[in-house]
């Protein structure tokens, strides 16, 4: 019961999931936008389609892509400008109303939405009596987050399938750190913000927890989980420490600059779905 799960998108992360949840005997299926990715999952074990998500069209194989679905794993980033445009085109919005009437006719019933922690903006207040929880109002300050919140929403809201949400924070995993981007520069902004982080390991281990209550026909599947390592040091002592520890040039940040961000809540994950965190930041 409910072991046949479509991945849209098996890109840094989809991939992994795949690799894992192959492992635990499900059967996977797998999108790429790149022919030549397509023998990669073959390779892996992963049933592999060619589909290319746009704003007016969707090209490849949806249909059969999404037949005999159990659960649907949507992991494809907004991969948008981080500040608003003047005219603000929904491309990436338009992309999943594009895909949303596909999933309608097949007989998929639930959907995993991978989401981000960006749909919150950033704040001069943060604090840990003032965590931003699931029930914090999104406030996106960058037009992915924006966008992020309104395909949210329509998959929630849309009466022939169930979603539930997860709301990464930072990805964090193999070569991929963000000290790699900061190390040697100056005058970085907001020295006294928190971080809000979370290992591929556990992103994985998360989806997966969920995937076990998608065989729980009891157990409401709409709903909204962050997911980010409980700990939550300054970006400046986190770059500092992680520059130190992989040998590379110290950051240097604007001290006398006010600190814009946020304290992400991760509880409803342990408590809920059970969940412990595997990997520190």
């Amino acid at each position: 019961m409910n072991k046949k799960i479509s991945i849209l998108g098996c890109g840094w992360l989809g991939l992994p999931l795949a690799k894992s949840l192959l492992s635990k005997g499900y059967k996977v299926k797998g999108s790429t936008t790149s022919e030549n990715k397509l023998e990669v999952l073959k390779n892996t074990g992963i049933l592999p389609f060619q589909i290319q998500l746009e704003e007016h069209q969707i090209i490849g194989k949806t249909e059969d892509f999404l037949k005999e679905t159990d659960v649907l794993v949507i992991d494809i980033p907004p991969g948008l400008r981080r500040d608003f445009s003047t005219s603000l085109e929904m491309t990436f919005v338009n992309k999943i109303k594009n895909i949303i009437p596909f999933i309608e006719k097949s007989k998929v019933q639930k959907v995993i939405f991978v989401s981000s922690t960006s749909v919150y903006g950033d704040s001069n207040s943060f604090s840990t009596s003032h965590e931003a929880t699931e029930k914090t109002k999104p406030n996106p300050d960058t037009e992915s987050g924006k966008q992020l919140v309104i395909a949210e929403t329509l998959l929630q809201s849309n009466p022939h399938f169930k979603t539930t949400v997860i709301r990464f924070g930072g990805l964090l995993g193999d070569d991929r750190h963000p000290v790699k981007f900061l190390a040697g520069r100056t005058n970085i902004e907001n020295p006294d913000a928190p971080v809000n982080m979370i290992e591929r390991e556990d992103c994985i281990g998360i989806i997966e927890k969920a995937l076990d209550f998608a065989r729980d026909d009891n157990w409401e599947w709409n709903q909204t989980f962050n997911a980010v390592a409980p700990q939550h040091p300054t970006r400046k002592d986190y770059y500092h420490k992680k520059a130190d520890i992989l040998n590379l040039p110290l950051p240097t940040f604007a001290e006398n600059s006010e600190s814009k961000g946020k304290i992400i809540s991760s509880k409803k994950v342990e408590t809920i779905l059970g969940y412990s965190f595997q990997k520190e930041i």
